[in-house]
């Protein structure tokens, strides 16, 4: 399998399953504006929506969506106990992983785009405000979004913590996250994978 990655981007939450699984990959950076990968290719003809992730399969298909790409990966070792099998926990797990896309993912990305007006910086730091709240309750006292058990799920929610520092977006009134992100941070596979992006 080869990633198509940007560093620091939201195809690190698929590369931590990755790392997490102990599965064979290659790694293949992305330059989002040239529209090139480091081997050389062009992005836009390997994936027509021109971002990242993409997951390049064994048998030469094209898998995009990190959503989809860290449950697929989840999937192929399941005894590693990354996401539930099918049930209603693998449905709970699915409906965080959406929220965190569309509630977090969303508003806090939108915050890199240079030309954002102050309005719409405003409306998405409002947005944030109220769902990280949802976040923390979720998380309460446990280690893990899900009890004790780390899912593809603390993959996703900390590459989009992460991006609060770059966007200047405190997250100092939910000391409950920073703990969160600093636990997840010291995991052997997502130091690897942060590593291997040249992030640390």
């Amino acid at each position: 399998m080869k990633l198509y990655f940007t560093p620091g981007a939201c195809s690190l939450a698929p590369h931590i399953v990755l790392e997490e699984l102990g599965l064979s990959h290659e790694l293949d950076q992305v330059d989002l504006k040239a529209k090139k990968t480091q081997s050389g290719a062009d992005f836009l003809a390997l994936n027509a929506k021109g971002y990242v992730p993409a997951l390049q399969l064994d048998n030469g298909h094209l898998l995009t969506e990190g959503l989809v790409i860290s449950q697929y990966l989840a999937d192929l070792k399941p005894e590693a106990g990354l996401i539930p099998a099918a049930g209603e926990e693998r449905y709970q797990l699915q409906s965080v992983m959406v929220f965190i896309s569309t509630e977090l993912h969303k508003p806090m990305g939108s915050m890199f785009n240079p030309a954002q007006s102050a309005d719409a910086r405003q409306a998405a730091e409002a947005t944030l405000t109220k769902r990280l709240g949802w976040i923390v309750e979720q998380l309460g006292d446990n280690d893990y979004l899900f009890a004790n058990q780390f899912s593809i799920a603390d993959a996703y929610l900390f590459t989009v913590l992460n991006w609060a520092n770059i966007v200047k977006f405190d997250l100092t009134p939910w000391p409950a996250l920073a703990a969160f992100s600093a636990r997840i941070a010291q995991r052997p596979a997502v130091q690897a994978a942060l590593k291997a992006e040249g992030l640390i």
